[in-house]
């Protein structure tokens, strides 16, 4: 497209385009994460960095979708899909960013619960301690009656075992 070539525009993937002056805006890199492939919202590492759960800065962002596992990369990030199940589509909030804009992100709760169940190698008190959690946050800022909800939902007993390891773990 002559646009993006002038600059005018930039390619998100294969349809999205979006206009230069949003580099210098770092919420709409999470803003575009919802919008270039949906349905989706964003959770694992990203939501809990966002939360300040986890310490780590990410690199890409990861967001969970109903539709099949897909990548885009273009100049604002690496974008990551991980694909669940319809019924486990649940538990995001609306979060509002600049331009009456928001974005659909996991609340912490499930951000923890999609970790544990789409990466079922945490599965030792180990792995949990890898994960270096923030434990005042955990403390703090968990909804522990969500949580036990949310992980009902999922129906899902290697998720119920891998809570139950990260609790114990975090003397939770």
């Amino acid at each position: 497209m002559r646009w993006t070539k002038k600059g005018l525009l930039i390619r998100l993937r294969q349809g999205y385009y979006t206009f230069p002056e949003y580099r210098s805006r770092p919420d709409f890199t999470l803003y575009f994460a919802n919008r270039i492939y949906h349905p989706s919202y964003i959770s694992l590492h990203t939501a809990l960095a966002f939360y300040g759960l986890i310490p780590e800065a990410v690199v890409q962002v990861t967001s969970v979708t109903s539709l099949k596992t897909a990548s885009f990369e273009n100049e604002f990030a690496e974008y990551n899909y991980r694909t669940i199940h319809q019924e486990l589509m649940f538990g995001y909030v609306h979060k509002p960013i600049a331009d009456s804009k928001s974005i659909l992100l996991a609340q912490p709760e499930k951000a923890l619960l999609d970790l544990l169940y789409l990466y079922p190698f945490y599965a030792t008190e180990q792995d949990m301690e890898e994960l270096r959690l923030d434990e005042d946050f955990l403390v703090e800022e968990i909804d522990f009656n969500r949580l036990e909800e949310y992980k009902a939902r999922f129906k899902n007993k290697a998720l119920e075992k891998r809570v139950r390891i990260l609790l114990n773990t975090y003397g939770l």
